[in-house]
């Protein structure tokens, strides 16, 4: 095991040493990107690659065999490169047969490829090693740099939505730069992480999102792969299950995205040095409810400045004077007019201003204002990208760069981000190859903040932008009235002036995150013999995080002494890894791949936080404007050392055995349980190559693989032994002196805790039909989570409040499939379908000692929440429900409403029942037209938007708003039928919104058109003259329809978009924001 201290001169040394050669390195790289390469080859070839029926092959290779010289063909399959004489070239696509050819005389060489059923794909495995597809017994998915680049997202999670079977991506909020949830077949843990692990360039990326609040408490959060531009990316390879992961060992227990970026990756360029350039421009819309036009506030048809929009109808000859009452002026037209709602502000303070005061006489129209529309705008995103490449015989240089600009449709929402990557290679003429990456990214994020609104107010100490924009009565005009007076308090329509303006919670509520980060890698590789090599990389990821969160004083939510937090965040990442890696092939039949390494991660995070409140000053956020300050810091560090092996045997290149295991050790752990080894394996079996027989004409390959895999989860740091506490401002004491004090954690420590240990077994089939028409991966899983880490609530007299204990296990069974088409393959026309399928169910097996049930998630304001329930899918749903008699008819009270339970009950399961994806992508001869399908089916889910927009009245779901209900079932009191009336408010706001939680529970099966893009690659003949090589314009629209078709059509909810953010929590959502309608144009063009 090797081991890494912080102090050691030996790493010092070595690290000053690399840094050194590197510095030469990019000095000599440069030189080689500005003069011109004096090449030994006299000679230019070209030609184009085309395959069996003649259609160009793009991004084929073409390499002069034992050399680094080659280039990849253009979009029309056209090649050019500089040879010598007698060379011979290789040209080579992935799925075809390679093909040789000795250069003669001639300087054109055109080729046809023919397509091979062997499928001798390469693909990056964990540890950054390369296999051929048809060794490896689990399943990968890869995600190449065209499915990533010119999207209109700059997160690189939701660019992933729907690409890859088994991985669930979920947006927090329609907020630009807010948080994106990452989940891979399944959730397994109930209290701990269960977001994937990134991987960039081989090193270890942290990814956590930075909530350091909870999320009702109006703290935002991003997810820390938002600093990844996915413009720079090459591709994507994503581990799913625990055969594939166990070299990670409990790092790699919830998935790995593999990431390799243009600047790491060795990729040859269609040129010797390739620069590409591509500009976007997007505008995002939001995706609003189909809010009602004929009534505006008040109750049961009667006008008032209510949060209700249960008032009389619009139009003046329909609605009559009565129905407004004191508020009646007159009628002009059809248009009725009211007292203005200044005039009935209780508080003499607010309307003190004259031009406020001025409002308080004029008459107010009573119409519909349109306010949630008009408050929000349309965003706008632009993106720009530069790659320039330079590649030789004995290496590559590659310098990008990438700025983003997302300017969001919630006014004060903006996100920008810049991005500058350098990277290289060379190899040596001693056999040292040497090499690294070097990133830098800068994150600027800014949003107002986003609380979780319960249709009557915002939870916690925070504001929302959203918690009372969205259910705005018709008849209040947004935009027009005053929403903050002179000195500088929120003002709003309600008497009482008990509802935070928007607007003004826009100019005086804010959060925002602040980064910088550096991240890369500096590698070393040495070819000891031919078949034997070594190689040492050092990763490093660390950032810095400025974090704010401020309101002024004056306002409604929150602190109305106004308040200002900040978060100061140093967070690192530096890991070490040497491995021995050996190759031989034993006999004729027999071959063997082996690897040993060692490896060393350290983790060390620091906080510090400063909460002020009491603003001395209106409009000055800093921490010397405010009375109160209280302070507080935290820092934590986590050593893991690792030990690992893998071996991989394969009989006569169809029958392939791999072993692999590692053992851990962690310091966030007691030394009776800090170390663990996980065992895995797979084995991959070629059945058309054991048994050449079988191919035809509808067999061309089938692959049958078994993996299993182990992992574990350490848990955070802190939960073995009791901490103590420091305040330096505990008390005052009579004299008014500051007195410092101690204090014991709430936590009570627990020495025998135990790594959450997570096994999994996997089957699959990879197969191609029809011709290779028709790919199939079908893969069957089967995870269990054992000494399941939670929380247990102690007794009072024990002197503490809980502690982390192990506890039950979690199994999820699941299926996956992915699938791709060809159903048309001519010179000018190709029709290509692409696809996927997931499916799972979990299961809480048991719960730790008499327990059968917890909730893992916080109740607010009565809501549902997530409960872990032995024998039940984990997450499920509990809430209060109607209650029923022994034959199940529901019990109405003296009022004609429901009779709500005092205990919570089962109400839904939020895990979808399957979702699948749909791509199709028609090309004719420079034009190409796709668009993406996504279907959810099933999943229960909570939503406050919903019971909140249709029960206060402004969405309509085909309800008479006039006429009155008789809700089914029988009178508590007596048993007989029910027939008390209610009136349809009374229905929306008793019932629908705020009656019993099973009511506000939602079927989430949703139907979507995820993205239509239509491409345009400019003919070669235009630009023969310019110094172009190729020009794209590409046309992009996303999220551009969807349907929940469960849910009231008028709310147009988007169930991709839950309020709870990056965790553990599923289908709860509160007053939740719109999502994101984007379309634009793209422009690339390489030189």
């Amino acid at each position: 095991m090797l081991i890494f201290h912080k102090s050691s001169i030996f790493v010092e040394i070595l690290l000053l040493t690399i840094f050194i050669h590197m510095k030469k390195l990019l000095l000599l790289s440069s030189a080689m990107m500005l003069f011109a390469f004096t090449a030994m080859a006299q000679k230019t070839v070209t030609g184009v690659v085309l395959d069996a029926s003649g259609v160009p092959l793009p991004g084929a290779s073409v390499v002069e065999q034992g050399t680094n010289n080659g280039v990849s063909t253009d979009f029309d399959g056209n090649y050019s490169i500089q040879v010598s004489e007698g060379s011979v070239l290789e040209i080579s696509f992935i799925g075809y047969q390679t093909f040789e050819s000795t250069i003669g005389e001639s300087d054109s060489l055109n080729i046809s490829l023919e397509e091979d059923n062997q499928l001798e794909e390469v693909v990056i495995t964990a540890l950054g090693v390369k296999r051929e597809s048809r060794s490896i017994g689990y399943s990968v998915k890869t995600v190449t740099g065209d499915n990533l680049e010119q999207k209109t997202e700059g997160d690189i999670g939701r660019v992933l939505q729907g690409q890859v079977a088994g991985v669930n991506i979920t947006n927090s909020t329609g907020i630009s730069g807010s948080g994106t949830n990452i989940v891979i077949r399944g959730y397994t843990s109930i209290t701990g992480s269960n977001q994937p692990l990134f991987i960039v360039d081989g090193v270890p990326f942290d990814s956590s999102t930075n909530s350091q609040e909870a999320f009702f408490d109006g703290n935002t959060a991003s997810s820390r792969f938002l600093d990844l531009d996915p413009n720079s990316i090459e591709s994507i390879n994503v581990l799913k299950g625990l055969s594939a992961t166990t070299l990670y060992g409990q790092q790699g227990r919830n998935g790995v995205i593999l990431v390799t970026t243009k600047s790491g990756s060795r990729k040859i360029s269609a040129k010797g040095f390739e620069t590409t350039v591509s500009q976007s421009y997007f505008q995002s819309t939001p995706n609003l409810p189909d809010y009602q036009t004929d009534y505006g506030g008040g109750f049961h048809q009667e006008f008032g400045f209510y949060f209700s929009n249960g008032g009389p109808n619009f139009d003046a000859r329909i609605s009559q004077p009565s129905q407004f009452g004191a508020f009646y002026r007159e009628t002009l037209g059809n248009t009725v007019y009211v007292q203005h709602p200044i005039s009935k502000i209780n508080d003499a303070s607010l309307v003190s201003d004259p031009d406020i005061a001025a409002l308080a006489n004029q008459n107010y129209a009573y119409k519909n204002y349109d306010s949630v529309k008009n408050f929000f705008r349309t965003g706008i995103v632009h993106t720009t990208s530069v790659n320039m490449k330079k590649t030789t015989e004995s290496g590559f240089m590659n310098l990008s760069f990438g700025r983003t600009s997302d300017e969001g449709f919630t006014p004060g929402n903006k996100l920008g981000r810049t991005n500058i990557s350098i990277g290289g290679s060379e190899k040596l003429e001693n056999g040292i190859t040497f090499g690294g990456t070097m990133n830098f990214a800068q994150t600027n994020y800014k949003t107002p903040p986003v609380s979780a609104g319960t249709g009557s107010g915002v939870s916690g100490s925070g504001a929302s932008i959203f918690g009372h924009v969205m259910f705005t009565p018709k008849s209040v005009d947004l935009m027009n009235l005053p929403y903050q007076t002179s000195d500088g308090r929120s003002i709003y329509y309600r008497s009482g002036n008990d509802i935070q303006n928007p607007r003004w919670t826009v100019d005086n509520s804010k959060v925002s995150q602040f980064v910088n980060r550096v991240y890369g890698n500096v590698n070393l590789s040495y070819e000891i013999i031919d078949d034997l090599n070594v190689s040492y990389v050092y990763g490093f990821d660390v950032y810095t995080e400025q974090n704010t969160n401020g309101q002024n004083k004056g306002g409604v939510d929150g602190d109305v002494t106004g308040s200002y937090q900040t978060i100061d965040v140093v967070n690192q990442v530096y890991d070490h890894n040497v491995k021995l890696s050996y190759s031989k092939a034993i006999n004729d039949k027999i071959g063997f791949q082996g690897i040993i390494g060692a490896t060393g991660r350290r983790n060390v995070y620091s906080q510090n936080q400063v909460n002020s409140t009491q603003q001395l000053a209106f409009g000055v956020m800093k921490h010397f404007n405010f009375v109160n300050q209280a302070g507080s810091s935290f820092d934590s560090e986590q050593n893991i050392y690792g030990v690992f092996a893998d071996f991989t045997f394969d009989y006569n290149n169809y029958l392939f055995l791999n072993l692999q295991g590692r053992n851990d050790q962690a310091s966030n752990l007691e030394k009776e349980n800090n170390s663990l080894f996980y065992p895995g394996g797979s084995i991959a079996f070629v059945a058309t190559d054991a048994f050449p027989q079988i191919k035809s004409d509808l067999l061309s390959y089938a692959k049958f693989r078994i993996g299993y895999g182990n992992s574990a989860g350490f848990g955070s740091t802190y939960r073995t032994r009791s901490t103590l506490g420091l305040s330096s401002r505990a008390f005052l004491d009579r004299g008014g002196n500051v007195i410092p004090s101690n204090f014991v954690s709430n936590t009570l420590g627990n020495s025998e805790l135990k790594p959450e240990k997570v096994t999994e077994f996997e089957i699959g089939l990879d197969m191609r039909l029809l011709n290779n028409k028709l790919g199939l991966n079908i893969s069957l899983f089967d995870r269990n989570t054992q000494n399941l880490i939670t929380s247990r609530t102690l007794p009072a007299a024990s002197g503490y409040t809980n502690m982390t204990i192990n506890a039950g296990k979690v199994s999820v069974q699941g299926v996956e499939l992915d699938f791709n088409y060809r159903p048309i393959k001519t010179a000018d026309f190709k029709w290509q379908i692409d696809g996927n399928f997931y499916a799972d169910e979990s299961l809480v097996e048991e719960l730790q000692g008499s327990t059968t049930e917890f909730t893992y998630t916080s109740i607010i304001g009565g809501r549902p929440q997530n409960f872990a329930i032995v024998g039940q899918p984990l997450g499920v749903i509990k809430s209060t429900t109607i209650e029923r008699n022994a034959s199940g008819e529901a019990l109405i009270d003296a009022d004609g409403f429901y009779v709500e339970s005092t205990e919570q009950s089962i109400v839904g399961d939020p895990n979808p029942d399957w979702v699948s994806n749909l791509s199709n992508t028609f090309s004719y001869k420079d034009f190409s037209l796709g668009f993406t399908l996504q279907y959810r089916h099933g999943g229960d889910l909570f939503s406050q938007t919903a019971a909140t927009l249709v029960g206060r009245g402004v969405l309509n779901p085909g309800t008479n708003r006039e006429g009155v209900y008789v809700l089914d079932g029988v009178n508590e009191s007596d048993g007989a039928v029910n027939t008390t009336q209610i009136t349809a408010i009374n229905y929306g706001f008793d019932v629908f919104s705020f009656g019993p939680g099973e009511i506000q529970i939602f079927d989430g099966t949703t139907i979507r058109l995820s993205e239509v893009n239509l491409n345009y690659n400019v003919p070669k003949s235009f630009l023969e003259k310019t110094a172009i090589g190729s020009l794209n314009i590409r046309l992009t629209g996303s999220n551009l329809f969807y349907r929940a078709v469960n849910m009231p059509e008028v709310v147009n909810f988007d169930t991709n978009m839950m309020s709870t953010g990056v965790g553990n929590a599923q289908g709860i959502g509160f007053i939740t924001g719109p999502s994101a309608r984007r379309v634009g144009i793209t422009v690339k063009a390489t030189f």
